[in-house]
């Protein structure tokens, strides 16, 4: 097939992280029916971030953000999910994960664009800018929500601590201080519903 070097390997790029589909996370879906991808989730991710940017106190560059959001976990394609409460997978995560970028990025047909998403996964991961910190507050927000909603699902089954939980959500009271008041509430409704361990 004729075809002008650079698209070739772009669509090759978006063929493989046509893979993204098949990587399932520990969450479930909103209604407990099955685990989401790593595509739902990116998606879920970039639409918390064109939906709730206006309670941020701080500027954010929307559309910075939803690239973010949506390049965020194409390395794990390569290096898999990692479960956030899973302290053994977390030590060499980062690591897995570079070795991915590298790899996948790669596939770009030239430096500035391998730089480009690159970029935007190290911000993503780095969580120093404002962007950063916005998106990494909604992808932890997302799931403790869904997480609520499918009666504790994956707290349950990884017997996840009250500690855990409030030390991964810390950043909302800052970030989304909107929402502070309802991750409390969930906290403590899991609590009296047995889905999370109570180890305050």
């Amino acid at each position: 097939m004729m075809m002008d070097e650079r698209l070739r390997k772009q669509l090759e790029f978006l063929i493989e992280i046509d893979k993204m589909k098949l990587i399932l996370r520990q969450t479930l879906t909103a209604d407990g029916s099955r685990r989401e991808n790593d595509a739902e989730h990116s998606w879920h991710l970039a639409m918390g971030a064109m939906t709730l940017y206006e309670h941020c106190p701080f500027e954010i560059d929307v559309s910075h953000t939803v690239k973010m959001a949506l390049v965020h976990d194409l390395v794990e394609i390569y290096a898999g999910d990692t479960f956030a409460y899973d302290e053994k997978g977390h030590k060499d995560k980062f690591e897995r994960e570079l070795a991915a970028a590298d790899k996948l990025f790669s596939m770009l047909p030239d430096e500035k664009q391998k730089k480009e998403f690159f970029d935007l996964w190290r911000e993503f991961e780095d969580e120093q800018t404002n962007d950063a910190r916005f998106a990494a507050a909604i992808d932890h927000l997302l799931p403790f929500i869904n997480n609520h909603l499918t009666q504790g699902h994956t707290w349950k089954l990884n017997n996840v601590k009250r500690s855990s939980v409030m030390k991964r959500m810390a950043s909302i009271e800052q970030v989304i201080p909107g929402a502070w008041g309802a991750v409390n509430a969930i906290v403590e409704d899991a609590i009296k519903n047995g889905w999370m361990i109570d180890d305050r």
